[in-house]
């Protein structure tokens, strides 16, 4: 049987946490404009921040780790002389950036391109934590961000909890962040340390998805049982689902044929109530309470306002249990209200 959603709708801004930071239902994610996959020019940067905030996507999620610094630098440029009350900033620590050498080879960029000369480095001791953020503040302009998360953390374990995580949570004890917690595409890990730890808010990218619905099975119960937010991101798990043909990426990887022809079938059962498959990517993850926000990456303006088009869809609660009955959504899966 499918089950609703809370008593709040899709559409309404949601608090994280009980840290009094609200943030709307779409955010904008800011790997692309730190030249994911493909150069992205200042002005062509600028112009998405400015369509994403026009749109109302006042949640902006950037980290050191996209672009080597240069996502941060370009979205501290674009928010340069708004009101600082008007946007929720998200950043990440784990990695510490520093000048390449003069004799250094540059490191692989982990698909990111036209980068500045920086090197990552993981620290994830207390005063590396301190020295990431006040840098990322740096390259923001900003004096404060309202979220910090420890990113990509499920290698470093021990170093999460013995010096990572309590370093977030000095700095949230002495109001220089409001909400902690972490982001990663390992839901298992996510929930072992939501279930641990003391988070505010989890980013999960590509776990909670029309195709991919593992955090149901892990992260999600234990975030609503700890009253820890959710933001997902990774809706369109890497194209596949904005796009679904052979040779479309799913998880940055080519999408094995069985895939696609899900992804195909998902579609199809979508045209039948005239809803657009990214219609339902974007609504999909709010049928579980614990979802605060999706973030969606934009690498133009014209992407900002599709997406944002592709949100205002209306999409049928028939859809959904059409999804059910053909055997693509599990019977148990909490879904959206029509």
């Amino acid at each position: 049987m499918t089950r609703p959603a809370g008593p709040r709708g899709a559409d309404e801004a949601r608090e994280l946490g009980r840290t009094g930071v609200r943030v709307p239902p779409l955010g904008l994610g800011c790997a692309p404009i730190g030249n994911f996959r493909r150069p992205v020019g200042e002005e062509e940067a600028r112009a998405v921040v400015e369509a994403a905030l026009e749109e109302g996507w006042s949640y902006l999620d950037t980290a050191p780790h996209y672009g080597v610094g240069l996502s941060e630098e370009r979205l501290g440029r674009a928010l340069a002389g708004r009101d600082r009350a008007s946007y929720v900033i998200s950043t990440k620590a784990g990695r510490r950036l520093r000048p390449l050498g003069g004799d250094e080879t540059p490191p692989d960029g982990e698909g990111f391109v036209d980068t500045p000369p920086r090197v990552r480095e993981w620290d994830l001791g207390r005063d590396g934590i301190r020295a990431t953020v006040e840098a990322s503040l740096e390259r923001l302009g900003t004096d404060r961000v309202e979220i910090v998360l420890l990113h990509d953390v499920e290698n470093h374990v021990r170093e999460v909890y013995e010096t990572g995580f309590p370093a977030l949570a000095e700095l949230r004890d002495e109001g220089l962040v409001r909400a902690i917690g972490f982001g990663m595409n390992h839901s298992d890990h996510l929930a072992r340390f939501v279930a641990d730890l003391d988070a505010d808010v989890v980013l999960c990218a590509g776990r909670w998805t029309l195709l991919d619905h593992r955090a149901a099975s892990d992260l999600l119960p234990v975030c609503a049982r700890r009253g820890t937010s959710v933001v997902v991101g990774g809706v369109y798990n890497s194209g596949l689902l904005a796009d679904p043909r052979p040779g479309a990426h799913f998880d940055y990887r080519q999408a094995p044929p069985r895939l696609v022809e899900r992804a195909r079938r998902i579609q199809e059962v979508c045209g039948e109530f005239g809803v657009p498959l990214r219609a339902a990517a974007l609504r999909f993850p709010f049928g579980h309470p614990a979802v605060a926000s999706v973030v969606v990456g934009c690498s133009t303006e014209e992407e900002v306002r599709d997406n944002a088009r592709m949100f205002a869809h209306r999409v049928p609660g028939a859809m959904w249990r059409a999804l059910v009955e053909r055997g693509l959504l599990g019977e148990d899966l909490p879904l959206p209200e029509g």
